[in-house]
């Protein structure tokens, strides 16, 4: 049980420092929360798109772990129906992410007072570098492997992955992938939105040093250099 929670604590301390910032810096102040939709004042999008990635990586954790030292879920539905189910988890979880970051946006637009071009121009180098990650995650990384198979799948091994975006970085999907989450924010003018993508960006990694890098070390006997 000491291995399925290491290094947890310091992911929840994270989360709780950055609720703590969110909350004395930012939700206090009217400017940055006004709007609404669907009769939901922005207030309660923004908590519900902060409470969604603290889930969602909590969810990860303990399947990786329980899986990754116990076997808990193998045991009982096989590897690949195990994976499957914690796969269609996983996607409901991250498209919840986009979803309410799109609601918190629409709620909130046009708060953030910045020249319009400026933003799109910032759109317009986000989309092919995240298009860029998809295609290299799905063509060299696999899909499989960035969900994690290899916490289930005793038997699976390969290389670390230096083609395509991962020629240029170990961490693509760290520092790539949660651009996406930036969109909304930037195409309606959204200080809440862009501040909870801030939120995603910085909280993943947490996930990745104090989950991903432990386990790596596990199952490969070491990290990508």
């Amino acid at each position: 049980m000491r291995k399925i929670y290491k290094y947890q604590i310091w992911q929840f301390l994270t989360a709780l420092v950055l609720i703590f910032f969110l909350k004395y810096f930012f939700v206090d102040i009217t400017s940055v929360l006004k709007g609404n939709l669907f009769g939901f004042e922005t207030k309660v999008w923004f908590w519900i798109a902060i409470i969604i990635p603290i889930i969602h990586q909590a969810y990860v954790v303990l399947v990786w772990r329980f899986e990754l030292y116990k076997q808990t879920f193998s045991s009982y539905f096989g590897v690949q129906k195990s994976f499957k189910y914690y796969s269609i988890g996983f996607s409901i979880l991250f498209v919840s992410r986009l979803i309410f970051i799109i609601f918190l946006a629409v709620s909130n637009k046009n708060t953030l007072q910045v020249n319009p071009i400026i933003l799109y121009l910032i759109i317009a180098f986000i989309i092919p570098v995240v298009i860029f990650l998809f295609y290299s995650v799905k063509k060299y990384f696999t899909i499989e492997r960035a969900y994690g198979i290899d916490h289930f799948d005793k038997n699976y091994n390969a290389p670390y992955v230096k083609k395509g975006i991962f020629k240029y970085t170990n961490n693509g999907m760290y520092i790539f992938g949660l651009m996406i989450l930036y969109i909304p924010g930037l195409f309606y003018f959204s200080e809440a939105a862009i501040i909870v993508a801030i939120f995603n960006h910085i909280f993943i990694w947490a996930h990745y040093y104090f989950t991903e890098l432990p386990d790596m070390k596990e199952i490969y006997g070491s990290t990508p250099s």
